[in-house]
């Protein structure tokens, strides 16, 4: 039930800027924002699931690709033994191949960005859908684009679309600042962007967060963890 927010440029003179909460299970254990597949993905760098081998968010700064993963609940039936784990998806899409046909996986939500360009794939088990992501400020979680039906999204996205980002290198500031003013809500309450979902049935927490900034001509990355799954005690971006 992880949290993207996404910033589409108007021109292309500008950068997409992106900030994405990772929620998982604490006790998964994951790489940090590093160049973790020299040979099969050479100068990709990302934030690797150690027990699957694949990525949860990974760019291509050469090709100035980027995307990250969102958990989608599906209407599949296949059994578990016929599905992969979906970081691969995201290994894939970095390197140009998106995905297509019906994904043997889970149901997700993948956003890709390619300059200033932005579309997420989303796949319920049934049908695999794309939509492009207009110019202005975006948030997707675990159902559609902007879901109004999403308590986090119906709640913060106006305040992510009145901080715009700051000029600089610590461009996300004004973000951040948006994810402390939300983190004074219970990390159980529907409404919160830094979670613990285990009252929800899930065994996943808000661990992490990137930025990114990608352009043309390159990806910018930034990466840090929360001190304890689930609780805010601010968030250092290095």
């Amino acid at each position: 039930m992880c949290t993207v927010v996404i910033r589409v440029p108007a021109t292309p003179e500008e950068p997409t800027l992106v900030l994405a909460i990772r929620d998982e299970d604490p006790a998964r254990p994951w790489n940090p924002l590093g160049r973790w597949w020299p040979e099969a993905h050479d100068g990709v760098v990302g934030v690797r699931d150690v027990r699957a081998g694949g990525a949860w968010l990974a760019a291509d700064p050469g090709a100035g690709r980027f995307a990250v993963l969102l958990n989608r609940a599906d209407v599949s039936e296949r059994p578990e033994s016929e599905l992969v784990s979906r970081g691969g998806l995201v290994l894939d899409s970095v390197a140009g191949h998106s995905p297509a046909g019906s994904p043997s996986t889970h149901g997700f939500n993948l956003l890709e960005v390619q300059g200033t360009a932005a579309r997420v794939l989303t796949w319920d088990g049934d049908a695999l859908r794309s939509v492009d992501l207009e110019p202005g400020t975006h948030m997707i979680a675990h159902d559609d684009v902007d879901d109004p039906a999403t308590p986090r999204i119906a709640r913060w996205l106006g305040d992510f679309r009145d901080a715009p980002p700051a000029d600089g290198e610590r461009w996300w500031m004004p973000w951040v600042e948006v994810l402390e003013r939300s983190a004074a809500l219970e990390s159980t309450d529907d409404r919160a962007i830094i979670r613990d979902n285990r009252p929800h049935g899930y065994p996943t927490l808000s661990l992490l967060a990137c930025v990114a900034s990608i352009s043309a001509s390159g990806v910018e990355l930034s990466y840090g963890e929360l001190t304890e799954p689930g609780e805010w005690g601010g968030l250092e971006l290095a």
